[in-house]
């Protein structure tokens, strides 16, 4: 059943049938995820967390084909238990065997624990917890509560923790599970202060107001509790002297046994971040560290995850915005453009999204108002197109520059055809491919040699 729907889903191009077909065969068979992932032979190695599950999860998989092994993976970013599920169907013969060595599966963090109990991870990937999403997850701590409870209830499964998140830090004490912490030293764009709204400022121990040596971004950095005494952990796979150039983002990798320059063919810290953790889980499932750098050295960003285009010789970025921390790592990265760029914010508010479109007044918007400069105009488009409009103009951006376009089709044929030196795309995630789609149709996939330098 579940091979016909994704060949029909195809067939009709509704889609890549990345979670219908889970969603069927769950419906006739509620065990079929356990009986499938019951096949895998090394284990499964799942990633969880607000903000990059998808990079990190694809690039865990490039490490281990790389290596040999045979996988399973949910490459498109369907996380809940029917795209996983249909990740495993994909790869079944029609009688329901699976030959694969690993599954590597990206969780979505409310289905981790229902996921999590049928599928027993060898390896459990926790990247970073943000606000996200309140009207479907609620508040943070009910998220992070979902999680610690669920990886109390996984004997044997090894952590891989993010050392300078102290919400995923914690993890590690509370569980009591074995862990290896990854994490980025003091570098020069460090930050002696975070204007951005912390989710972690306050100890998750105690309650005391941590105190930080030095920020990377939101609550991620150096801290230290004065009340109890917790602390950044020490991070056994540590990345150092962090830079960007052309398009790469890189650092000095430190892990136990030896040191590495590791560089990975996308823009932005919040991807070496990602980078710093698929090697750190490849490693503990004992790939060799050169093989590890070589495939995270090539590759290829998923949908709408920094993916490069090139429209009529002009370079083209696409990427997925949905939280205020992920949005405004986003801006940061679009002010380290060269300019003037042309900028797409396609913003839609489908249960998918998330209803509540509040989030958008907790994004610093009032960067791009302050170096407006630096941005030739901005096409606001999607169901909340309008309301973005009006976040931007309060933000302080010139009126003048803020057009809105109520279709979406119109409004990406626009901002390709602007006179900037690059065009960047922002969208949601149901905003994500529609615009996909269209910009497949006139611009073609871009490779690393044609994106421009990024200062």
């Amino acid at each position: 059943m579940a091979k016909a729907i994704i060949w029909l889903v195809r067939f009709a191009g509704r889609g890549k049938g990345s979670s219908l077909p889970g969603m069927v065969s769950l419906k006739i068979c509620p065990g079929i995820l356990a009986h499938l992932a019951g096949q895998v032979r090394r284990g499964v190695v799942m990633v969880t967390g607000t903000n990059g599950k998808t990079t990190t999860n694809n690039m865990i998989a490039r490490a281990v084909r790389e290596a040999g092994y045979r996988v399973v993976v949910n490459t498109e970013g369907a996380n809940l238990i029917t795209g996983v599920t249909t990740a495993f169907l994909k790869a079944a013969s029609p009688v329901g065997r699976v030959d694969c060595d690993y599954a590597l599966l990206e969780v979505d963090e409310a289905s981790f624990p229902r996921i999590s109990q049928q599928v027993c991870p060898r390896v459990v990937v926790v990247t970073n917890f943000f606000r996200d999403q309140l009207d479907r997850y609620g508040e943070l701590d009910k998220t992070i509560s979902l999680i610690e409870d669920a990886l109390a209830g996984l004997p044997g499964t090894r952590l891989v923790l993010n050392a300078d998140d102290p919400l995923v830090a914690r993890l590690g004490a509370i569980t009591g599970r074995e862990v290896t912490f990854y994490g980025l030293g003091e570098h020069s764009g460090v930050s002696s202060h975070s204007t951005a709204a912390r989710e972690g400022r306050f100890c998750p121990g105690c309650g005391r107001e941590l105190e930080y040596a030095y920020y990377h971004y939101s609550q991620l950095g150096s801290y230290r509790c004065p009340g109890c005494g917790f602390s950044r952990p020490a991070a056994g796979v540590e990345g150092s002297h962090a830079f960007s150039s052309g398009g790469t983002t890189g650092c000095l990798l430190a892990y136990p046994g030896g040191s590495r320059e590791l560089v990975i063919p996308v823009p932005g810290l919040y991807n070496l971040y990602n980078g710093l953790a698929a090697f750190t889980a490849a490693l503990t499932l004992g790939l060799d560290p050169d093989r590890i750098i070589h495939a995270l050295g090539g590759y290829t960003p998923a949908t709408g995850r920094m993916e490069r285009y090139r429209y009529r010789g002009r370079p083209v970025l696409l990427n997925l915005v949905k939280n205020p921390t992920g949005f405004n790592e986003g801006l940061h990265t679009l002010l380290t453009l060269p300019g003037p760029v042309d900028v797409l914010i396609a913003i839609n508010d489908n249960a998918a999204d998330g209803r509540d479109i509040s989030w958008l007044w907790d994004v610093d918007f009032e960067m791009l108002g302050e170096q407006h400069h630096r941005v030739n105009q901005v096409f606001c488009t999607g169901q909340r197109g309008a309301e973005m409009a009006v976040r931007l103009k309060y933000a302080g951006f010139p009126l003048a520059k803020i057009h809105v376009q109520e279709k979406m089709h119109r409004a990406v044929r626009d901002v390709l055809a602007g006179n900037g030196s690059i065009a960047y795309l922002l969208t949601t995630y149901t905003a994500l491919w529609p615009v996909e789609r269209i910009l497949r149709s006139c611009a073609r996939r871009d490779g690393l040699e044609n994106l421009p330098s990024v200062s």
